[in-house]
């Protein structure tokens, strides 16, 4: 899935020369946690957080009374402390190239450009919506792993097994063991009422199935001679 079809265009702005107080007026307001900072032609120039106003409201509040902090704040504007370095993607960046670049760079939104312009924001939440969405998690569904060889053919053949049996895989991801590199672990999600039923004909086909956690995957590696 590609950001510009899940993007928040709704965008909320607010101008590099308003104030502490003004900010948080907004963030307030809209109930958001990121304000993206526009000048007066609409280009993106920075981004500000609750987290950075909190910062803010927060250092001097021992030693300052409520009337002297609100004078101070007041005199402080939006571009002194928004973060002008501002990490963008386009309305073609992947879901998961969203997450990873927001893993990579320790943050939670991301703008959205085309081209010059400023068309969107994706959040950290919504990005985890998504991704949820896509591996098929509810409340109704159950998760089984299978460790497989990495090897070509080891994704049809399990899928083979529970085909045959009219048993319905709703999502299937491949996930690495890093203890074992030649082995993968294969994440399905399937009906509540297939579980029990897929794990025998797996088993039956000599597939070892995990279905809770266990700390010692030994006994359940796929035979990396056969």
């Amino acid at each position: 899935m590609y950001i510009g079809r899940i993007m928040h265009t709704n965008l909320i702005t607010v101008s590099p020369k308003a104030t502490l107080v003004e900010a948080r007026e907004l963030i307030e307001k809209w109930a958001i946690d990121h304000l993206l900072v526009v000048d007066n032609k609409g280009k993106l120039v920075g981004i500000i957080s609750d987290r950075d106003l909190k910062q803010y409201w927060a250092s001097p509040a021992n030693t300052l009374s409520t009337h002297e902090l609100g004078y101070l704040l007041e005199k402080i504007l939006v571009e002194m402390i928004m973060v002008k370095t501002v990490v963008t993607i386009t309305t073609e960046t992947t879901i998961e190239r969203a997450a990873f670049i927001m893993q990579v760079n320790n943050i939670n939104s991301l703008p959205v450009m085309e081209g010059e312009d400023l068309v969107g924001i994706i959040t950290s939440t919504d990005v985890m919506g998504v991704l949820l969405e896509a591996i098929g998690m509810n409340e109704e569904s159950v998760r089984i792993a299978v460790l497989v060889k990495d090897r070509i053919g080891a994704i049809a053949d399990v899928s083979a097994i529970l085909r045959d049996q009219a048993i319905n895989i709703q999502s299937m991801i491949t996930l690495p063991i890093r203890e074992y590199p030649d082995v993968n672990q294969l994440v399905l999600r399937l009906s509540g009422d297939d579980g029990p039923r897929a794990v025998a004909l797996l088993n039956k086909n000599h597939f070892k199935v995990l279905t809770r956690y266990v700390k010692d995957l030994s006994p359940f590696l796929p035979d990396l001679e056969a």
